[in-house]
């Protein structure tokens, strides 16, 4: 048996949640971007090719009963990920600039963990694995994605999901998950 704990992951194809594809799509509909408490929650970001990757090389080079952690290297908090979300979209949108004018401080959820992330040096150092991904090029590529694929998201958005945090049931709060 192999096991893999990974970071954060964001990319394409990321059901709108999660962090950054829900402040992408409100960014786009010029919606609120609600951030938890003061926003100094950290993560570490991993690129979904970044984690696939780190998944084959498991699969290839790992040894059976071991564990290896796969993260991106990229540890930011919640107020500086969508910042920097804001400074794509007024560099890929500047007659809607500024975006950070639609960052929203919202109640912090229960239980909200200040801080997680990973150590990849095991993963580095015996699978010879390294994240690839530059954080900030890769998340203006991914605002891109979803500029450029409204016909992937937008059905998720108009029909089974519009931006509430899931389970929690009537009158949750608005999702600004990680």
């Amino acid at each position: 048996m192999l096991v893999t704990n990974c970071s954060n992951n964001y990319g394409p194809r990321h059901f709108p949640e999660k962090l950054i594809p829900l402040m992408i799509l409100n960014a786009l509909e010029g919606r609120p971007l609600p951030v938890y408490g003061d926003g100094l929650n950290e993560r570490d970001w991993i690129h979904v090719e970044d984690h696939a990757r780190g998944l084959v090389a498991v699969l290839e080079r790992g040894r059976v009963g071991e564990t290896y952690l796969l993260g991106g290297r990229a540890v930011r908090n919640n107020l500086a990920v969508v910042r920097a979300l804001c400074a794509a979209f007024d560099r890929l949108r500047p007659e809607q600039a500024p975006h950070d004018r639609l960052i929203t401080s919202v109640a912090d959820r229960p239980g909200h963990d200040r801080r997680y992330a990973i150590d990849p040096s095991k993963a580095e150092a015996e699978l010879g694995w390294h994240p690839t991904q530059d954080f900030e090029r890769a998340l203006e590529e991914t605002v891109r994605w979803y500029l450029a694929n409204e016909a992937w998201w937008r059905p998720i958005r108009e029909g089974r999901y519009t931006g509430e945090r899931l389970g929690l049931g009537q009158g949750a709060a608005p999702a600004p998950s990680a």
